[in-house]
């Protein structure tokens, strides 16, 4: 950034803040109706006889009956996970469609229809791949491991995390964003100053294309080892000051300082696998003890285990998001430990607010529940601390 933007003091906009409590408060309700219909389905299948049902009619497809002496049922199982994910994905489009709608209605985003639709089916395809893979491999384990799969399986899903986070920045986003190397200049001086006082290294510093997409702004440091690279949005390249950019990266940079990634990693590891164990004892008592399915790996089993996943993934999301806000205090704290640059951390977190609509101030419960990030007014009061004790 050769020119920089001046520094000009940010207040939050109090227009925007209503429109982000209304924006807020309308995908809140659109992601409560997309949990009650996937409830409602999985409820459907489970109760009505009709998820056995469709079982039947599968294992009567010849060219779907090819079977381990196990029992595993590989085609049955990929068949079956895909009529559920396609149904659920067909009934919830007009809720998808309305969120696109919605985003563009805010001010947020800046896609075409057809460019919404092909990101969709991006989306949609690497679903299919990724979750039929992720629905094989737990399948294959419980006929050929039945007692030991849950462990198994959560091995496996750790190796794939730490496999997806360094290869995402070069494998997945690019399906969706273009990057671009940032020209040399004070910004990437600057920021790559900030990466040897942090001890780290990086593979450069890029621009990623948001504006195709969307207003909002967005910066990260992405990847892990040899992949590793700073990412800054040309929505905040246009909108920030150096010093505010400078700052938000440091926050970035404070993750990978404080090792926040593996952190997050073994948590999510150590909350899985729990959650896999207490699925392992709930199969083992739906199969052996009331025998309502054939085996183990009873392609029949698919909504229950989803039902599992779904119970299990909202009794521990304030959990999670309690530790992840927890992390980017600490992020935060270096940010400005690494900077002294407050009043430019205050502009940054301003901004952001104003450009992305976030609130401000959501309700206590709300942070608890659904906020991964403590709220602006928090990461002020925060910067404002910072500056009494410095």
């Amino acid at each position: 950034m050769d020119t920089p933007i001046e520094q000009t003091e940010v207040m939050l906009d109090a227009e925007k803040q209503k429109k982000a409590r209304q924006y807020a408060r309308i995908k809140r309700r659109l992601s409560a109706v997309g949990i009650g219909i996937g409830a409602a389905g999985i409820l459907v299948l489970l109760l009505s006889g009709l998820g056995n049902w469709l079982r039947t009619v599968l294992q009567r497809l010849s060219w779907l009956a090819w079977h381990s002496a196990t029992g595993w049922y590989p085609w049955q199982i990929l068949a079956y996970f895909l009529i559920i994910f396609l149904a659920y994905e067909i009934i919830t489009a007009p809720l998808s469609y309305y969120s696109y709608v919605l985003s563009r209605r805010y001010g947020l985003s800046t896609m075409s229809r057809s460019a919404w639709l092909r990101d969709q089916m991006k989306g949609l395809a690497l679903g299919i791949v990724l979750e039929g893979a992720i629905i094989e491999l737990i399948y294959v384990l419980l006929a050929f491991q039945p007692k030991s799969w849950w462990l198994w399986v959560a091995l496996v899903l750790i190796f794939f995390s730490v496999v997806m986070a360094n290869l995402a920045p070069v494998l997945i986003l690019p399906l969706f964003y273009k990057f671009s190397p940032l020209p040399e200049g004070e910004l990437t001086e600057r920021l790559l100053a900030l990466v040897r006082r942090a001890n780290t290294h990086v593979r450069g510093v890029f621009t990623m294309h948001l504006s195709d997409k969307t207003t909002a702004a967005n910066a990260a440091v992405m990847g892990l080892g040899n992949t590793r690279r700073i990412v800054v949005g040309d929505t905040v390249l246009d909108r920030y000051t150096t010093d505010e950019i400078e700052v938000v990266l440091a926050h970035e940079l404070g993750h990978h300082v404080h090792k926040d990634i593996w952190k997050l990693l073994v948590s999510q590891s150590i909350l899985m696998s729990g959650g896999l164990y207490l699925a392992n004892l709930a199969f083992h008592w739906v199969v052996e003890a009331q025998h309502y399915y054939q085996s183990f790996a009873d392609p029949a089993t698919l909504p229950f285990l989803f039902a599992l996943m779904g119970i299990f993934g909202l009794v521990v999301m304030p959990i999670s998001n309690g530790l992840s806000r927890i992390i980017e205090y600490q992020a935060d704290e270096y940010a400005l430990q690494a900077t002294h640059k407050v009043e430019a951390f205050k502009s940054a977190m301003t901004r952001l607010a104003n450009q992305n609509l976030a609130e401000a101030e959501p309700a206590p419960l709300i942070e608890i529940l659904f906020h991964s990030h403590p709220s602006i007014r928090k990461r002020l009061q925060h910067a404002d601390e910072f500056a009494k004790r410095a």
